[in-house]
């Protein structure tokens, strides 16, 4: 176990070089696709899974439009790829062990996500609690939130007031116990 940990935490290591060399969407994908999350592009209905099968073309071409982080090992470290992000709409985090407060502080901080980020999914994340809930009021134009199997919320209707409050377009939904 301490191994996969370790490999998962190279896996997440930023190569600020690549992003520069090939620009933040493909250095985002390559980093997404070796943790196992998959993709989806801006003008696209295919998921990307296969980093071998990455689309080449003209850098910049490709834009990443949704994120299904689904049982990938994406933690916090590798969150930096996500700040040249300027199209993701749509995010699902489901049964990633490594996501904690901190990525949900961090995602809600990332300023192209404040604008982006319509909808976002947060399902069996067993290490988040209600401060990374919270933290989520930073993500103003956020539509949809839905929270499902997060046993770390302990103040579910405190929680739930400020984010209304913060989000008072926000559709909020829950399947907590």
């Amino acid at each position: 176990r301490h191994f996969w940990g370790w490999l998962n935490a190279v896996f997440n290591k930023v190569d600020y070089e690549r992003i520069e060399a090939v620009g933040p969407d493909r250095a985002a994908s390559e980093w997404l696709l070796r943790c196992g999350a998959l993709v989806r592009y801006r003008g696209y209905q295919k998921w990307q899974q296969d980093y071998n099968g990455l689309p080449t073309g003209p850098l910049g071409k490709y834009k990443i439009e949704a994120i299904n982080a689904t049982e990938s090992c994406i933690m916090y470290r590798g969150f930096d790829y996500l700040d040249g992000l300027e199209h993701v709409t749509e995010i699902k985090l489901q049964k990633c062990i490594y996501i904690q407060d901190e990525c949900l502080q961090r995602l809600s901080e990332t300023k192209n996500l404040q604008k982006s980020l319509l909808q976002l999914w947060i399902i069996s994340c067993g290490n988040v609690t209600d401060k990374g809930i919270i933290a989520l009021h930073r993500l103003t134009n956020l539509e949809y939130l839905y929270l499902s199997d997060l046993p770390g919320i302990r103040e579910k209707e405190m929680t739930v007031r400020v984010l209304q409050q913060a989000l008072p377009n926000l559709e909020l939904e829950l399947d907590l116990e």
